[in-house]
C-alpha cells in the first residue's frame, strides 16, 4: 500500500533592517524566507526549519556585520573624497519551487548592490524528503552506477544549442565548455516538470542572460516523485 500523497504549508516570514552610520542609512536588509508545517511529521519539521533558520542566520550576520563594515568605509571615503554614496542593499528570498509526493524542494536568491553599475544574485537551493525531514542530492536521482553528470552536462549543451537559435548572444562563445567546467551537482531543484540545472551568472552566460536554467524532464531521468 502506497503512502499518502504528502506536502507542507508554507508561510513566509519577513525580516526588514535599515543600518545606520552617522545618522545616515547605509544599508538595506531584506529576508523573505518560509516557516515549514508538516502537520503530523514535527521530526521532520523541525530538521527543515532549523537548516532555514541558520541559513537565514547566517546572512544576517554576514549582512550586520560584513556588508556594513563595507558600506561604512566606502560612505567615509565617498566623504573623504567628496564623491556621491549610494547606499547598499542586500536581499535575500526563498522561492519554492516544489510542494508535493513527499518532496520540498526550493532556492535561495541573495542579491546584493554595493556600488557599480548593478548588483549581483547567487543562488543556492535544498531539497528535502518530507517523511524524514533529509536533504535529497542529485545523485539519488539516477540509477545506481549512472554517470549522471556527463547526462546532464550533455543534456544542458543540447538545450544551450537550441536557445541559441533564438538568441545567438545568450552565452559566452566557449559555453559548451563551461557548461562542463561550472557544473555543481548542488546547483539543482525539483519542479513540477523535472530537476532544474542553474548556473550561477557568469559561469557560461553574459551577465545580461542572468541565472541560466535548463529543466531535465523526470521522463528523461527515468524518475518520478512519489511517496
Amino acid at each position: 500500500m502506497s503512502k499518502p500523497r504528502c506536502f507542507a504549508t508554507i508561510n513566509m516570514r519577513e525580516i526588514n533592517c535599515k543600518f545606520k552610520y552617522d545618522n545616515i542609512e547605509i544599508l538595506t536588509l531584506n529576508i523573505k524566507y518560509p516557516i515549514v508545517n508538516t502537520y503530523n511529521n514535527p521530526c521532520a519539521e523541525e530538521m527543515i526549519n532549523n537548516q532555514i533558520s541558520m541559513q537565514v542566520d547566517e546572512y544576517f550576520e554576514y549582512a550586520a556585520n560584513t556588508l556594513y563594515n563595507q558600506a561604512m568605509n566606502t560612505y567615509t571615503d565617498s566623504l573623504k573624497n567628496n564623491f556621491p554614496f549610494h547606499g547598499y542593499d542586500a536581499y535575500m528570498e526563498y522561492t519554492i519551487t516544489y510542494n508535493d509526493n513527499c518532496f520540498l524542494s526550493l532556492y535561495t536568491d541573495k542579491y546584493e548592490f554595493t556600488g557599480g553599475t548593478h548588483g549581483n544574485t547567487t543562488r543556492t537551493s535544498n531539497t528535502w524528503e518530507l517523511c524524514t525531514g533529509e536533504n535529497i542530492y542529485l545523485y539519488c536521482f539516477f540509477k545506481h552506477y549512472t554517470d549522471y553528470t556527463h547526462m546532464i552536462t550533455q543534456e544542458m549543451i543540447a538545450q544551450a544549442e537550441e536557445n541559441l537559435k533564438e538568441n545567438p548572444l545568450i552565452y559566452f562563445d566557449d559555453y559548451r565548455d563551461l557548461i562542463i567546467k561550472n557544473f555543481n551537482p548542488n546547483s539543482f531543484y525539483m519542479s513540477p516538470n523535472g530537476i532544474t540545472i542553474y548556473y550561477q551568472q557568469y559561469d557560461i552566460a553574459p551577465y545580461s542572460t542572468g541565472i541560466v536554467e535548463s529543466t531535465i524532464p523526470y521522463a528523461k531521468i527515468g524518475w518520478f516523485p512519489s511517496c
